[in-house]
């Protein structure tokens, strides 16, 4: 099962929302998306833009979510300088292999960021991948 489909399969386990799942490449190009047929519109951009945020910056939502509260102008001017895009909260996982070698990110939208985060561990660990959440 890819990443993608082991995202929405862990949510319709839990009883979460419908999501929308994008993998990015460590290069940021994207190599899958899989959304629910009952994800709210624009879901794929805000997975999307999770997914890069965190390719962008080198860490994962949940570090993004405190430099977000800790500069906010930064990150407000962000939005303007990212092409992709920005949402700094947990949701956007880098991705890793064994070694700690960055191979993407995953990004999930469509529940509570902390819950669309618990499907993109699941499913990257599933994977025999490392999460790294930015925790």
């Amino acid at each position: 099962m890819d990443i993608c489909a082991a995202t929405l399969a862990e949510a319709g386990r839990r009883g979460f929302a419908p999501l929308c799942a994008v993998v990015l490449d460590a290069g940021g190009h994207p190599l899958a998306l899989l959304r629910d047929s009952r994800a709210s519109i624009g879901r794929s951009d805000i997975a999307g833009a999770k997914a890069a945020g965190c390719l962008a910056m080198g860490f994962g939502g949940r570090e993004l979510a405190r430099r977000a509260s800790a500069m906010p102008g930064f990150l407000a001017a962000l939005t303007g300088v990212l092409e992709r895009g920005i949402v700094p909260v947990p949701g956007g996982v880098l991705i890793r292999d064994a070694a700690g070698v960055l191979l993407g990110a995953l990004g999930v939208s469509g529940d509570s960021s902390d819950n669309d985060e618990i499907c993109a561990i699941g499913a990257i660990l599933a994977a025999g991948l490392k999460a790294d959440t930015g925790a």
